[in-house]
């Protein structure tokens, strides 16, 4: 990435959130107070999973990968954010800085995959039961779950490669190197970059939301059809908690990488970045946990064989 004049660019400004040091001090304690939630939640995730028997099913499985999405996509943000909330000059290095880009576009596209692939796994479960040990193998999952990586990986490149184009600055009115944020340095037309965004976006965000809906479809439709109303609430209790983060990502994603640049302020960008980069990993296992017994139990499984543990 160059200057319009030529000369290369060593370092990036991030403007950050507020120029007042007391402020600053007020978020990053809370900024790093939701991290090391979301590492804990997450890691908690993924130790439960690995540790309790009765949570190694294709879901929990699923979630596990989700729970790994989480914490590294917030990593790739939040550390360099507290460093610079805590730095007099809040520079990020271009190498650094593209990472952030192709990383979080990276991650942001896993999470629809596999927000689809957790919604597929709820609709074999309630509509196939009979079919679910089948079709949801251990082998399937497995390639379901490398896929969703592999894929994502390799079509994030598409969007990043339409970014090697001549800036006017390199002041960024943002709290991370993001596409759009970095899109408004850029001295020349960007027509084709917002095209290949909006090509991304519909591969990785409206075809996976699509196929969410049409599963969810057909699962309201078989719990409609069941007898008893304690069936329908079990068949929906185990949808509700992924409905519910589906509903907060999709939301903020799509707010992001649909619009156009006419519509966005910098400011706006940085309240949604905060939800899909910070907010959304943190709560992930809250919901999950919160609203799911199976996780209450293994917890208190796991911390009761401790407390056993270290009585003997």
């Amino acid at each position: 990435m160059v200057k319009g004049n030529s000369t290369t660019i060593t370092e990036f400004i991030l403007l950050g959130f507020s120029p007042s040091l007391a402020m600053e001090v007020f978020l990053f304690v809370l900024f790093l107070a939701i991290y090391t939630i979301t590492l804990v939640g997450n890691i908690a995730i993924i130790v439960l999973t690995s540790l309790d028997p009765h949570l190694q099913t294709p879901m929990y499985f699923f979630l596990c990968n989700l729970a790994l999405l989480n914490i590294c996509c917030t990593s790739v943000v939040v550390p360099k954010m507290l460093l610079n909330f805590l730095a007099r000059r809040k520079s990020i290095s271009p190498a650094l800085c593209g990472a952030q880009m192709y990383i979080t576009l990276f991650l942001g596209a896993a999470e629809c995959i596999f927000l689809a692939v957790m919604a597929f796994d709820r609709y074999v479960a309630i509509c196939l039961p009979l079919r679910y040990s089948t079709l949801m193998n251990g082998r399937v999952c497995v390639g379901m779950a490398v896929g969703s990586w592999l894929s994502t990986f390799l079509g994030s490149v598409v969007p990043l490669s339409a970014l090697q184009l001549p800036l006017c600055g390199s002041v960024i009115d943002h709290y991370f190197c993001e596409v759009p944020a970095m899109l408004q340095l850029v001295c020349v037309d960007t027509s084709v970059s917002e095209s290949a965004m909006y090509l991304g976006g519909i591969a990785t965000e409206i075809i996976p939301f699509i196929l969410i809906l049409l599963s969810y479809i057909r699962i309201l439709v078989t719990i409609l059809r069941i007898a008893s109303a304690d069936g329908r609430r079990k068949a929906f209790s185990t949808c509700s908690a992924h409905l519910t983060v589906v509903t907060i990502f999709y939301t903020t994603a799509m707010l992001m990488y649909m619009r156009s640049k006419v519509q966005r302020t910098p400011q706006q960008d940085k309240v949604i970045s905060v939800f899909y980069t910070i907010i959304n990993p943190m709560i992930n296992p809250i919901i999950y946990s919160l609203r799911n017994k199976e996780v209450k139990r293994a917890l208190m499984r796991i911390l009761g064989s401790s407390k056993t543990a270290l009585g003997e």
